[in-house]
């Protein structure tokens, strides 16, 4: 695989084309993305489904006030955390800022989120809130097995996020996820008309990252976060997945020690690392990569 520098990549970057940022998480996509800034100038856009809710500031990594001061930021923090959110929902505001005079600077790991932006997204109808609440009850062998099975073979089938959603989408209108994409319009930005970067990292620098920077979480306050919304925890809701969230709400309800919690959440963190890595390596093909640490 090649790798272009930091100052190949952006040097001489046209007028008003957007940057696509693209990393695993704690790979220091967003300290990128204020480097561009301020070479390039630009409104810096979140593409990271965590980082949407308000209620998570520190346990999603959401740039800090002062961070957001250095730049304009837009798409972080916005809805409430029991707000219904989607792809197409992000899909759509991004729409309106891609029309505004700014460059975008999208900067997040959710691979979902650059799919549907550099090549389309199906537009599949909502899924009724009891069909939710019923793919919530049920375990992840149960959803894999009420999948199709054109569907089941083309899905990362250990990320219960998205085996749910393909089950919901079935359940709801009778066909499975690949007819629906199959129904694809042509993409809002293909990465013909933006500069696309995804960084390629080094497993065990990954790995000693995300150990601190949840450390760094629980110093910060990651802890009352969480202890804010523990009473009206729901684990069917996306913003309740959030990782870190389940492992310590477990921790103040007293089933698991704070050591016990913090490891939990520090291995679902590199198990999450993992599968985006494994993403861009075999999706983001047509991206330019970009070697952490330089």
């Amino acid at each position: 695989m090649s790798h272009d520098t930091e100052d190949t990549l952006f040097a001489a970057l046209p007028a008003q084309m957007p940057v696509l940022i693209a990393g695993p998480t704690a790979s220091g996509k967003s300290a990128l993305a204020l480097r561009v800034a301020a070479q390039a100038d630009g409104v810096i856009v979140n593409a990271d489904a965590s980082q949407v809710y308000a209620c998570w500031r520190v346990i999603s990594a959401r740039p800090s006030a002062q961070e957001e001061a250095r730049a304009p930021h837009r798409l972080y923090g916005h809805l409430a955390q029991d707000a219904a959110y989607s792809t197409g929902h992000w899909l759509r505001e991004v729409a309106d800022i891609l029309a505004g005079e700014q460059r975008p600077i999208i900067v997040g790991g959710t691979g979902l989120y650059f799919r549907a932006l550099t090549e389309g997204l199906a537009d599949m109808p909502p899924t009724p809130r009891e069909i939710r609440l019923a793919g919530g009850a049920l375990t992840l062998d149960q959803l894999i097995a009420g999948l199709d099975r054109d569907t089941a073979q083309g899905l990362d089938l250990a990320n219960r996020a998205r085996v749910q959603r393909a089950w919901e989408v079935l359940q709801a209108t009778g066909q499975g996820l690949v007819h629906w994409q199959a129904q694809t319009p042509p993409p809002l930005l293909p990465l013909s008309a933006c500069r696309a970067i995804a960084l390629d990292v080094e497993r065990d620098w990954l790995a000693r990252r995300i150990a601190l920077r949840f450390e760094t979480m629980l110093a910060e306050g990651g802890l009352d976060e969480v202890r804010a919304i523990e009473p009206h925890y729901d684990p069917t809701l996306p913003a309740h997945r959030a990782i870190g969230v389940p492992e310590l709400v477990a921790y103040l309800r007293g089933e698991m020690s704070l050591d016990q919690a913090r490891d939990a959440a520090i291995i679902a963190t590199r198990q999450y690392a993992k599968r985006q890595r494994t993403w861009i390596r075999s999706r983001m093909t047509g991206w330019k990569k970009l070697k952490m640490p330089q």
